[in-house]
């Protein structure tokens, strides 16, 4: 696998409150965007709430990585689908100092490689994916599901789900 181009990557976001109670203006680099509180604090719950932002973010991450590992690796990648499902039980938690996500569930979906293939890309991305770090390392219950797509005689998609052996699930 080649190695990423720099070996240190720094980043950084603005987030300030807005006029609106539970609803907060984020920036990074020249992007803006919104995000809201859930309901269930009393916000407006109407953008995307921090946690819905994080989990896109890693499966964001997932999606490009795949994308460029296999252009690295010269795997015929044409295309990834990602659904991430996370839970947060407060009344669960297996720390009394921070909250957790209990659960999180990642499917993913890759067109034009084989399963072979498909299990290089889903690794390399578990290696590689600091969001998907954080989260393999804080949660207890977490599973990684992979299904590779292929087109049938009619055109009609097909796909065998696949358990990668290094996804745990509690």
């Amino acid at each position: 696998m080649t190695p990423p181009a720099t070996a240190v990557r720094e980043y950084q976001v603005r987030a300030s409150s807005a006029p609106t109670f539970g609803r907060v203006l984020c920036s990074a680099r020249n992007h803006h965007f919104v995000v809201d509180g859930p309901i269930q604090n009393g916000c407006p719950g109407e953008a995307p709430s921090p946690a819905e932002i994080f989990l896109s973010a890693v499966a964001a991450c997932g999606v490009e990585l795949m994308h460029v590992i296999s252009r690295d690796e010269q795997i015929p990648l044409e295309r990834v689908e990602a659904t991430i499902q996370g839970v947060i039980d407060r009344s669960c938690q297996p720390r009394d100092d921070v909250t957790l996500f209990t659960r999180v569930r990642l499917h993913l979906v890759l067109s034009g490689v084989d399963p072979a293939q498909a299990a290089v890309l889903v690794s390399g991305f578990q290696r590689r994916c600091p969001l998907y770090g954080t989260v393999a390392a804080a949660t207890a219950d977490l599973a990684v599901e992979y299904q590779v797509e292929t087109a049938g005689a009619s055109g009609a998609v097909t796909g065998a789900p696949c358990r990668p052996p290094w996804s745990r699930r509690s």
